[in-house]
Formats: structure tokens, C-alpha cells, sequence
């Protein structure tokens, strides 16, 4: 198994953990929100599901498997990191066409909020260009 096929699975693996914080008693607050900075609903965690599964199939296809999925999926989650930061909405969720732009916020919870998909869409982004060559 590949360096890549091992950071798959690590992607799955982080992904489910994703997928399961709404349902783990004293993480949400009153509000709903997850670690009290983040909404997460069942479009959400429909999507780290699926994205883990993704990471699961490519992690046991092949090490190109893997490449392509590090690539695709960094670019998609970095990219909604980004959105998010700027408008207060993904893309990744619809969240940019159903609701209607916060504006830029350098704010901390706006920061926290969007760092998952910053730092998973980068790192995995930077994986599958950088490690994948060869």
C-alpha cells in the first residue's frame, strides 16, 4: 500500500469522525452548533459520508485511485474553504445559492469554521500533486 493509500484511508477515517460529530452527546450547544462554531445538518454529513467512502474505494482501488481522489477532493474541499471564508456559505453544501453573502469576516469563528476544509482540501490537494509524482 501506497503513501497515498494510507492517507486515504486517514481521509476516511477523518471524514466519518465528519460525519458523526452532530451525533456525539456534548459536542453541539444549545444553538446547534458543533463545538459551538459550526452548523452541521444532513447535507453536511451526507457529503462526508460519501467523501469518505470515496476515500475508502480509492485507498483499496490503486495508488492512481488514490492520487485522483486527493486531487479532485482537495481542490472541491479547499475550494469551499475558501468560499466560505469570503461569503460565510460553501459551495459544497449549496450553501452559496440558497443563502445570501456574510461578506468577508477575519473573525475567529469564521476562521475555525472554515479551517476543516482549508486544511483537509489543502493538505490532500498538496498530497496528490507532491506525492503522487513518480
Amino acid at each position: 500500500m501506497t503513501i497515498l493509500q494510507k492517507i486515504c484511508i486517514g481521509y476516511f477515517v477523518a471524514l466519518m469522525i465528519a460525519a458523526s460529530l452532530n451525533y456525539i452527546p456534548g459536542l453541539t450547544d444549545e444553538n446547534g452548533l458543533v463545538f459551538g462554531i459550526f452548523a452541521l445538518d444532513i447535507f453536511d454529513d451526507s457529503l462526508h459520508v460519501v467523501s469518505a467512502l470515496w476515500a475508502l474505494a480509492s485507498a483499496f482501488i490503486s495508488s492512481r485511485a488514490a492520487r485522483t481522489f486527493l486531487i479532485l477532493f482537495g481542490a472541491a474541499y479547499l475550494g469551499d474553504g475558501v468560499f466560505g471564508f469570503f461569503t460565510g456559505w460553501g459551495y459544497l453544501d449549496l450553501g452559496i445559492f440558497t443563502n445570501e453573502s456574510l461578506g468577508m469576516d477575519v473573525s475567529l469563528p469564521r476562521v475555525l469554521a472554515n479551517l476543516p476544509h482549508l486544511a483537509l482540501g489543502g493538505f490532500a490537494l498538496w498530497a496528490g500533486l507532491r506525492l503522487g509524482r513518480g
